[in-house]
């Protein structure tokens, strides 16, 4: 950080908006892995990392790409993924006899019952221990993607040509997304093999 008589210039990283450096230390204080979630609108990322002084390392990462090869035909950038994807960074960290560690959104905003939350619910299912409250966390049915299977039995029969524009992707890749439940609890099942 550079000091001028008139003004302290911030970090290039905190200039830019990409780190919140209070938040990261109080995280790095707790002597824990940080869950490291990040989400774009078509991918979801999950990392275990640990602070080292040469720079972060990373211990176990899952996204939504590694789904597609488990089998998962719906949207990689929606709620189940993000719980889907959760669910497995669990499943490598406690391969990598992790157990606990801290969730760290970093700058996205913090929103009860959204993607970041459905991946917390995913990683606290799949055996991590992080701290967290209740009442943040999305409902099962929403998790499951009941929603969007309750959407598209609606659609379908008052718009079809809606319909087909909202769930190309589903239907190009061959899935019902009124069968969303099923297909995301046949993926859960591979992952809780894992």
């Amino acid at each position: 950080m550079k000091k001028h008589t008139i003004y302290t210039i911030q970090y290039r990283r905190r200039r830019e908006g990409r780190t919140n450096y209070k938040s990261r230390l109080r995280l790095l204080l707790s002597r824990k892995p940080r869950l490291v979630a990040r989400l774009s609108s078509k991918n979801t990322l999950a990392q275990l990392v640990n602070y080292e002084a040469k720079g972060d390392k990373i211990i176990a990462a899952a996204n939504s790409k590694q789904l597609a090869k488990l089998g998962w035909k719906a949207n990689p950038g929606n709620l189940s993924a993000a719980y889907l994807v959760g669910m497995l960074l669990a499943r490598k960290a406690l391969k990598a006899k992790l157990k606990e560690a801290v969730f760290d959104i970093g700058i996205q905003s913090s929103v009860k019952g959204s993607r970041l939350y459905a991946m917390l619910k995913g990683a606290l299912d799949g055996g991590l221990d992080i701290n967290h409250s209740e009442d943040i966390l999305p409902g099962k049915e929403r998790i499951a993607g009941k929603h969007i299977a309750d959407y598209a039995k609606l659609i379908k029969t008052k718009d079809p040509e809606k319909y087909k524009k909202c769930f190309s992707l589903y239907l190009k890749n061959g899935l019902n997304p009124e069968e969303l439940t099923q297909h995301f609890e046949m993926i859960k099942k591979k992952i809780e093999a894992i």
